[in-house]
């Protein structure tokens, strides 16, 4: 049976901080979706903002109970599919590794180094070879949307930069936060892989909002700070960051109905990333990768 193509809609992936004011202020249909790849972090809420239709998810589920390794980031992903969404902006919160990148500024990250270990990182596993290009990890189209949307916003928002993704849950020791910094990246989070990856196997264009709240552990506190004083401090930059991430994507979200109806080349990834012989996927594994690979293979 075919799957019956849905009209697009707009996926957000709210992270620390954004995930819960998202939830809190998001009203809805709420969907109740199962996957090939278990269940979703939560509930997805189906409804429209600023007329556009969005289909919303907190990655770390309702009351932040999920640590980055334990999302079911295909479940998400696959989900939002099923919705009809075509394209994703996600926040994540992160620690900056330069000194212009202030705690409350934002960043659209044009780049990623992912250095996660313990995540599924690709919907086919073992079923099917599938190879996708991965060399711009983000939509350059949705990038200049958000980008687009700073204008409005203040505080700085700055227009790229290299993400590192580690595992977690654990922070950086020391001497990781400096590597990172020898390495020339920017921010260092533990969300943004293999959400990413799975996006572009799932043909949806995925940007990302990077919200940071401190500079990791590569520039020492003063040695008298009261770590209850620094934990504050922290969560006043959640706080403020996460208020301009929400006005940064609700002016986003406002003009992004025309971005919707228009075509990208992330929509056609799978096109020559299937390498296996399609006369020899079983009919088990096409009903498994149906949703995404069907056009390919039917």
């Amino acid at each position: 049976m075919l799957v019956k193509k849905k009209p697009p809609r707009l996926g957000i992936i709210g992270g620390t901080g954004l995930g819960q004011v998202l939830t809190q202020q998001t009203t809805g249909t709420e969907e109740d979706l199962d996957t090939p790849f278990g269940s979703p972090s939560g509930p997805i809420i189906t409804t429209e903002w600023h007329s556009v239709p969005i289909a919303f998810i907190a990655r770390h589920g309702r009351g932040h109970l999920l640590n980055p390794s334990s999302v079911p980031y295909r479940a998400n992903i696959h989900a939002l599919k099923q919705l009809g969404v075509t394209h994703i902006i996600a926040s994540g919160a992160c620690g900056s590794l330069v000194e212009h990148i202030e705690p409350r500024h934002l960043v659209i990250p044009d780049q990623v180094i992912d250095k996660t270990f313990k995540r599924a990182s690709s919907f086919f596993d073992g079923d099917l070879a599938i190879h996708v290009d991965f060399a711009y990890p983000f939509c350059e189209k949705l990038r200049q949307l958000l980008l687009s949307a700073a204008a409005n916003i203040d505080t700085k928002v700055h227009d790229s930069g290299t993400y590192i993704c580690m595992e977690g849950p654990q922070f950086s020791t020391r001497a990781e936060s400096l590597l990172y910094r020898s390495w020339s990246a920017h921010l260092v989070g533990m969300t943004c892989m293999p959400e990413a990856k799975l996006a572009r196997e799932a043909e949806i264009c995925y940007a990302m909002v990077a919200l940071a709240t401190d500079y990791d552990c590569w520039k020492p506190h003063p040695g008298d700070t009261d770590k209850h004083a620094l934990m504050n401090e922290i969560i006043g930059h959640v706080n403020a960051t996460t208020e301009n991430a929400f006005k940064l994507i609700s002016q986003a979200v406002m003009n992004a109905g025309s971005l919707l109806e228009a075509k990208c080349e992330h929509h056609q990834a799978l096109e020559l990333g299937i390498w296996s012989d399609k006369s020899e996927v079983t009919d088990p594994v096409l009903e498994k990768y149906r949703l995404l690979i069907e056009k390919y293979i039917i």
